[in-house]
């Protein structure tokens, strides 16, 4: 692969995918508002904003040995394939497991019944997953089947999250210390993380190869309760671990997966069961290579040092809140 066109490239996975591949040699231009930050070094930025009809104009009639989009915006997708797609060896579509209408299910495969798609207009973050199926269903009617990758991600983990969940329990053990660390009675519950560095690699791999279809690339599924007992043993805690059933946590209006008042990677089950538990089958076969997720936390732990223990986060509870939940179930087990 010699020339490679990202249509985003400068929030976390584009900067990762564009870093890679120009470390291998591929000349990569990348496409975007340039507002979440710069580009990789030896990466090209054109500014565009894909809302505008002249967007594409900088990049049309060139010869890009692939092109890989992480929109969910439909209609960002079509425009994008209306004036590109004669232009491209190879397309890859970075998508979602939220694609998938049924969370239940542990070992559930890409042959899973999919969420109704929506094709137009712009898409709310209520409608995260029936866009990325129109999305999906716009790449492939617009490259073909035998021209297209439709990479279902899971969980991404690794420095620099812009989402704080995964690095939430590292950074918490780090934090607390010695002090009391609340965690979720979850020993049921199966969680999946791939590295970002991991996901770019493949991804990038898979354009080389030109790997066609649908993929789901998560990571190995582990039981939760270990990725939370890893975290504090990379964080080096020597408090105590406050755990709290489901039901508690949901009276007390603590959130699950992400988001303000949450505790990050925790679901309810059995509606979440199939969540971090998906098949991984598929993309092992195509070539997914996965670090230890200890090797990823150590490195997580050392980015969320310099970014700050105490900041501000998208995602978990506030030191504050979380010591308050502690003092009041302070009977629980430990």
């Amino acid at each position: 692969m010699d020339t490679l066109l990202i249509l985003g490239g400068t929030a976390w996975l584009g900067r990762e995918l564009a870093s890679q591949a120009v470390a291998s040699g591929v000349h990569v231009t990348c496409l975007a508002r340039g507002t979440s930050g710069p580009v990789a070094d030896g990466a090209h930025l054109i500014p565009a904003n894909r809302s505008e009809p002249s967007a594409y104009e900088p990049v049309r009639g060139r010869d890009w040995d692939a092109i890989i989009d992480v929109s969910w915006q439909p209609d960002h997708v079509r425009s994008a394939l209306d004036a590109l797609a004669a232009d491209a060896g190879h397309w890859t579509y970075v998508s979602s497991v939220s694609v998938y209408a049924d969370t239940t299910t542990p070992g559930a495969n890409e042959a899973a019944a999919l969420v109704e798609p929506k094709t137009s207009g712009l898409a709310t973050m209520e409608e995260y997953g029936e866009a990325k199926v129109g999305c999906e269903q716009l790449v492939a009617a617009g490259m073909g089947a035998d021209r297209s990758l439709l990479a279902r991600v899971g969980l991404i983990g690794g420095p620099g999250d812009p989402t704080d969940r995964f690095g939430y329990w590292v950074s918490r053990f780090a934090l607390a210390s010695t002090d009391a660390v609340l965690v979720p009675d979850a020993p049921d519950l199966s969680a999946q993380v791939v590295d970002v560095r991991d996901l770019a690699a493949f991804l990038l791999a898979c354009a080389v190869i030109r790997s066609t279809g649908p993929v789901d690339v998560v990571g190995e599924a582990v039981p939760f309760s270990d990725v939370v007992d890893m975290s504090a043993r990379t964080a080096g805690f020597t408090g105590r671990a406050v755990r709290a059933a489901p039901q508690w946590l949901e009276e007390h209006e603590v959130q699950p997966w992400a988001g303000p008042r949450s505790l990050p990677l925790w679901l309810p089950l059995p509606e979440y069961a199939g969540v971090g538990a998906r098949s991984d089958a598929h993309a092992v076969e195509l070539g997914l290579l996965r670090r230890p997720i200890a090797s990823s936390l150590a490195d997580v732990l050392s980015d969320e040092r310099l970014r700050g223990l105490d900041r501000p986060r998208r995602a978990g509870l506030t030191r504050v809140e979380e010591v308050d939940l502690i003092e009041q179930c302070a009977g629980l087990d430990q």
